[in-house]
Order: C-alpha cells, then sequence, then structure tokens
C-alpha cells in the first residue's frame, strides 16, 4: 500500500481534495496498514499451531482472565464474535478440550467459558514464538516510551470504537 502521507499537489489542484490531505485521514489509514500486516506476520506462526486466529483469540483472552474464564456473552463482545460464531468456535475448542463449558451459578441461563489445561499448554507452547514475532515486526521498532504511549492511546480509541471490550475483565 502506498504511504499516506498528504500531498500538497493534489489540494492545490482541486480545493476539494483537500480533505485526502486530512492528517486523521494518514492516522487511521496507517492504523488499518499496520494491524494488517501484523496479522499477516502472525497468521502462519498461529496456523502452524493448529488453530485459526480466532480461536488463538479466544485461548489468548481466556488465558489473560480471572480464573482463565470468562462470561461467553462478553467473551463475545471481547472477540468480536456473535453468540452464535462464538458458540460455533466454542464448540471446535471444546471438542479438542481446549476450552470447557461450565454454568454459571447466579445465572442459569449463562455459562462461562473456561481455558482448560490441555488449551493452556497449547497456548503456552504458541506464545514463545508469538512474543517474538510481535517484538520483529513491532514492538521493536518503538522506544519503551514510545510503546507506552501507543498503548495508552490504543487503550482510549478501543474505549470509543469497542466499548464492551474490557467486558467481564
Amino acid at each position: 500500500m502506498a504511504d499516506l502521507a498528504p500531498t500538497t499537489t493534489a489540494a492545490s489542484a482541486d480545493p476539494r481534495r483537500a480533505v485526502l490531505d486530512d492528517p486523521r485521514l494518514t492516522a487511521a489509514g496507517l492504523l488499518f496498514e499496520v494491524a494488517n500486516g501484523l496479522a499477516g506476520q502472525l497468521a502462519g506462526q498461529i496456523a502452524a499451531a493448529g488453530v485459526s486466529m480466532s480461536e488463538f483469540e479466544v485461548l489468548l483472552r481466556l488465558s489473560r482472565s480471572d480464573g482463565t474464564r470468562l462470561r461467553m456473552s462478553d467473551l463475545a463482545t471481547q472477540a468480536n464474535l456473535s453468540s452464535s460464531g462464538l458458540t460455533r468456535l466454542i464448540d471446535r475448542l471444546e471438542g479438542r478440550d481446549l476450552v470447557a463449558r461450565q454454568a454459571c451459578p447466579s445465572d442459569g441461563r449463562g455459562s462461562f467459558a473456561v481455558l482448560t489445561p490441555t488449551g493452556l499448554d497449547l497456548l503456552l507452547s504458541i506464545m514463545p514464538g508469538h512474543v517474538e514475532l510481535i517484538d520483529r515486526w513491532y514492538t521493536s521498532a518503538l522506544s519503551p516510551a514510545q510503546l507506552e504511549d501507543l498503548t495508552a492511546a490504543l487503550r482510549a480509541v478501543r474505549t470509543v470504537v469497542r466499548p464492551g471490550a474490557e467486558a467481564g475483565a
């Protein structure tokens, strides 16, 4: 993808094109480029472990949650999946003994997805290579202060665009 830096010639030729030089457009474009590029770098390593990106995200979210479990509704929100999409994904993970369902004692209709020891073992086998790739293709390009600032900025934006992303955390 071409660099999304603004060009002065576009706006000067036609004043209506000034919107194309908007720095907000550049910031959003760069965010998408980085996210898509990083996902592409990580996809092969995750696929080699025998899980899809969505399955990996669910396993990782469960591993980082209190008690290695989340309410199914909260997990669906965090993983940006529909209830039926999450149910099918959990069915697949449950069939491989990576996740188990657990009834919610306070709500007879609700249930938890719980990471199993087998699921944790699989995730822990993936993580060293995963973190290495994240460092190679992302965090090593930033100073510690830049990484801290970027993380804070991304959390602020996520709160606006995905307000339920921390549900159940």
